[in-house]
């Protein structure tokens, strides 16, 4: 099997570097006030590289969008994340389950990066199982009324339009809103342990009146829902293999830069070897990912199991790969603003967000009984 990447695929790629290289590169961490400017200013130049388009339409993930997604999650792992819940989640519910007007007025918009998109999706947690909607749709003259609370929403505060997801009747709908719009209040924006520079915020609707034809559904059963997660979690990998990446370069530099004993740190045996299993661990967990993406481009019938086999181990690797990172730094890790200390905050959010990693193991463990 080639492992290579065709010519034009690896000259995307270059490209998306010198996009975002200029910029400050990977090491550079900016002001959480300013990172929302930031994603809108950013957003044209993605689109005319062609970004902002590469499976939407489908909503299938691929080798070809994880070998972009990974240039763009080491560069700047929150503006990756900011981007991917606006395109590739908000953007594939429009380009697969929405209507003609609704693809026709949203979608140009957001492919050419005009448009910043959000999904609220769950409520007291960040889990589905068993966890049902509180938020609904009550019909009212030629739209419906909706009221609820989503917990926390990605781009909320910054967001254009949201798809709120709620319970229609005996159904699940998404409700498509524009911010701002009256009975929608996004909440004051969270302070978090990582990806500071993401805009997230709590989402609440009381008597939010939407038009009918900005529904979505309704949708008899939740099969909607497990893959707007399933894109959730394909992110999730992605941003797992960034942050790694980034990890393991601080920690490679470092090393070869830094001098103990009149020699470079990289030189001993323990830093050797713990770079070592860094590369190991990175190298494992991309051919994981990859193996998940050409499964899921190809219809396998085990690309379910191979997503969330994915999931669980790309982002705990990435919280051992930070880990040992810091370890390697030393106190120089301990201080605000490397890509280390960094990645070792956001790692977490890797494991919690989308299907955690526990309920990860349950949904490969039922597949598995199922013969998938």
């Amino acid at each position: 099997m080639n492992f290579d990447f065709p010519e034009n695929q690896e000259a995307f790629r270059s490209k998306l570097r010198n996009l975002l290289e200029p910029a400050g590169g990977p090491r550079t961490v900016r002001p959480k006030e300013k990172a929302p400017e930031r994603v809108r200013a950013l957003l044209p130049a993605l689109a005319d590289a062609g970004y902002l388009s590469i499976g939407l339409e489908d909503g299938q993930n691929s080798a070809a969008l994880l070998a972009a997604r990974e240039v763009l999650a080491a560069l700047s792992p929150s503006l990756f994340l900011a981007v991917e819940a606006s395109t590739r989640v908000f953007g594939r519910l429009l380009a697969v389950y929405g209507s003609a007007d609704q693809k026709n007025e949203l979608l140009p918009a957001l492919r050419g990066g005009r448009l910043t998109g959000a999904v609220g999706l769950t409520e007291a947690g960040m889990s589905l199982k068993d966890n049902p909607f509180q938020t609904k749709g009550a019909e009212d003259a030629e739209g419906f009324r909706v009221t609820g609370t989503k917990g926390y929403v990605v781009n909320g505060p910054v967001a254009d339009w949201m798809a709120v997801a709620g319970q229609w009747g005996n159904g699940t709908a998404f409700f498509l809103i524009p911010n701002p719009s009256e009975g929608l209040f996004c909440e004051e924006r969270l302070s978090t342990l990582g990806y500071e520079e993401v805009a997230v915020s709590p989402v609440t609707l009381h008597n939010c009146f939407v038009p009918e034809r900005f529904v979505i559904g309704p949708f008899p059963d939740d099969e909607v829902l497990l893959r707007v997660r399933s894109w959730e979690d394909e992110i999730l990998s992605a941003a797992s293999l960034g942050l790694m990446q980034g990890a393991l370069d601080e920690a490679s530099c470092f090393a070869k830069e830094h001098r103990s004993g009149g020699k470079p740190i990289i030189a001993y045996q323990e830093v050797a070897f713990k770079l070592a299993e860094m590369l190991t661990l990175l190298q494992t967990a991309r051919l994981l990912a990859y193996r998940a993406a050409w499964m899921a481009e190809s219809g396998h019938k085990e690309a379910a199991v191979l997503a969330h086999c994915a999931k669980v181990f790309c982002t705990e690797a990435a919280e051992e790969v930070t880990s040992s990172a810091l370890q390697i730094l030393g106190q120089q890790g301990w201080v605000l603003g490397n890509s280390a200390e960094k990645g070792y905050r956001d790692a977490k959010y890797l494991q919690i967000a989308g299907t955690s990693s526990e309920i990860s193991r349950m949904k490969i463990g039922d597949l598995l009984l199922e013969g998938r």
